[in-house]
């Protein structure tokens, strides 16, 4: 029984779970087929191949193009049955490979027709972050000069603000600057008009703190963060900035922090070593701006105060495809206009737009965000003056890394989407009957998915399924091979795991608590850690121990001079913890955060 169970979970639990691991791609859709031909097969060869393949599935393989020739890569459409009836043919004799030609499909690109002239989310990898969230439920109080109506917000949600420099309850914008800061953060995302936005079902606050020249007071600003902390914002973006320090705006500051809101603002952009207020004060993200090529922009203030960087553009003479396009509105004239700004003022709403998403993934804290955003971004070396801060904005690893370890019901769908648990078939096949299985083989395999995916992100190899059968199981099948007058002692170490390998040698029931211990894969991480390849036998050595001991604690918990009750049992899940702690300080350094 024991055995069956172990069975269960490593040769066929796990060959459904972890069709998701990093490392290992999900199942993907093709309706065509690759054939590799050997280059030493001669041409003669390579079209007596052909027309039989043609003869017999009636279609005619082809180069893929023009730079197929040295490699001999032929295409030939065909599906399942087909590459199954290749690979057993003679053809697969001449070929140094027969597989699938998958379909990959672009990550949520929108349909926005000029989203495509946003270089600038493209360089933040914002693409893979809107598969997991798009920060629905947050709300981002733009500090800056209003924000107007312009088409492609049209679709946006806004919650209420207020225009501090009026004195009024509609904060319209009357410079653009305010309009053009909101798009970064919510535009208006396919819509089939315009551009894109980073949080785009985020809700957007406009607190309009500058007027139409782009001057404000600190008194404005201060009232203005007080504001949006008062009226449940999550999110703070200020797009401004000066010289001299407030202890009015420092409150506010330290208020909207105590309430949970994150505070962003932009360095500056003086090109001077230093940024300036408010980004300066403690509780506050303060940007630096990257050109196109991903360089610190010219104009960008740095040093002290910075704390990340983000595209903020960088526009030479009259080509603007350089700087960050949204749609705003024309100051004199009041017309909607899609044009590209550049500066820090740019920069900052990407990062409050990617801060959004973080805290729609579920991290609350303001530092906690922070350092989500610091921990995920892309470093760089040699940065003595401190131009980037903690590094350059990178949307995809936050938010995944802000997801790390929650089970999300977006995670769940996009697992059960990608392994084909949507298709009705597979429900309906087998009737009642075979449901309950079903919801249980899919709800268990999408947790073991989760709890690998998330604390032992490792990659499939050899090497590494090998030690999770010997810690697992061994070769069970060989305990039960009897040859005549031979010594059976080597079928049962063969066929024992290590845990069991102390009764196999004693020919006892009970395990040996030397072997059912992690006393063996802490030696084999020890001995095994500076190899690269062995270092992963050593790994799945580890895991498979636990579960074996997991098992045993059980099915047969029985431990020599320890019995077969509580003691035992502790002794075995104790040790199998140990074992997954032991695996996971392994593979805490080969988890990517940047």
């Amino acid at each position: 029984m024991k055995k069956v169970l172990l069975l269960v979970l490593f040769l066929i639990g796990l060959s459904w779970a972890l069709s998701n691991f990093q490392g290992l791609a999900a199942k993907g859709s093709y309706d065509s087929i690759i054939l590799n031909f050997r280059e030493d097969v001669g041409a003669a060869q390579v079209e007596n191949q052909l027309d039989a393949i043609a003869h017999q599935f009636n279609t005619s393989p082809h180069y893929n193009s023009e730079f197929s020739f040295n490699d001999r890569i032929f295409i030939m459409r065909g599906d399942e049955q087909t590459l199954k009836a290749l690979r057993r043919s003679d053809v697969a004799k001449y070929t140094e490979f027969i597989e699938p030609d998958y379909v990959y499909h672009a990550y949520s690109i929108p349909n926005d027709p000029d989203y495509s002239k946003q270089w600038n989310f493209r360089s933040i990898n914002m693409e893979p972050a809107w598969e997991r969230t798009r920060g629905k439920g947050i709300t981002v109080a733009v500090i800056d000069t209003g924000i107007s109506a312009v088409p492609d917000l049209s679709k946006t949600k806004f919650v209420d603000g207020y225009d501090f420099v009026n004195d009024q309850v509609e904060a319209k914008d009357d410079n653009g600057h305010g309009t053009h800061v909101a798009g970064t953060i919510a535009q208006s995302t396919n819509n089939s008009f315009g551009v894109a936005g980073i949080a785009y079902e985020a809700a957007l606050m406009p607190l309009k703190v500058l007027s139409s020249s782009g001057g404000g007071t600190v008194a404005d600003i201060a009232e203005a963060i007080r504001f949006a902390a008062d009226h449940k914002a999550d999110i703070i973006n200020m797009s401004l900035g000066g010289g001299g320090e407030s202890q009015l705006m420092q409150e506010a500051i330290d208020y909207a922090h105590s309430k949970g809101v994150v505070v962003i603002a932009a360095a500056g952009n003086s090109a001077r070593n230093a940024a300036e207020y408010p980004a300066r004060y403690p509780h506050v993200i303060g940007v630096a701006a990257l050109d196109p090529s991903g360089n610190k922009a010219p104009y960008s203030n740095y040093g002290a105060g910075v704390d990340i960087s983000a595209p903020g553009g960088l526009i030479t003479g009259d080509d603007k495809s350089g700087g960050v396009l949204q749609n705003t509105l024309n100051p004199q004239t009041g017309e909607s206009i899609f044009e590209a700004y550049q500066g820090t003022s740019m920069a900052a709403p990407h990062v409050a737009g990617v801060a959004a998403l973080i805290k729609a993934s579920g991290v609350t804290n303001p530092d906690e965000i922070e350092a989500v955003l610091k921990k995920s971004a892309l470093p760089v070396t040699d940065d003595n003056l401190n131009h980037y801060g903690a590094g350059k904005l990178n949307a995809a690893e936050a938010v995944k890394l802000a997801l790390s370890g929650k089970i999300t019901f977006e995670d769940f769908f996009q697992w059960l989407r990608d392994n084909g648990y949507l298709n009705p078939r597979f429900w309906i096949d087998g009737g009642v009957i075979a449901l309950w299985p079903k919801l249980i083989m899919v709800l268990g395999s999408y947790l073991l998915a989760w709890f690998l995916k998330n604390y032992f992100p490792f990659t499939w190899t050899w090497s590494l399924s090998t030690g999770l059968v010997a810690g697992s199981s061994g070769l069970f099948f060989l305990k039960g091979v009897y040859l005549f007058d031979a010594p059976q002692w080597p079928f049962r170490l063969a066929g024992s795991s290590i845990p069991e390998l102390g009764n196999a040698l004693q020919a006892s029931n009970g395990l040996n608590p030397f072997f059912a211990s992690v006393l063996i894969p802490a030696i084999l991480v020890v001995l095994l850690l500076g190899h690269a390849q062995w270092k992963w036998f050593a790994v799945g050595t580890t895991i498979g121990v636990a579960v074996c001991l997991i098992v045993s604690s059980i099915t047969a918990p029985t431990v020599f001079w320890l019995g077969d009750g509580a003691i035992a049992r502790t002794f075995l899940c104790m040790n199998a913890l140990l074992c997954l702690g032991l695996a996971y300080l392994v593979l805490k350094p080969e988890v990517r955060t940047r």
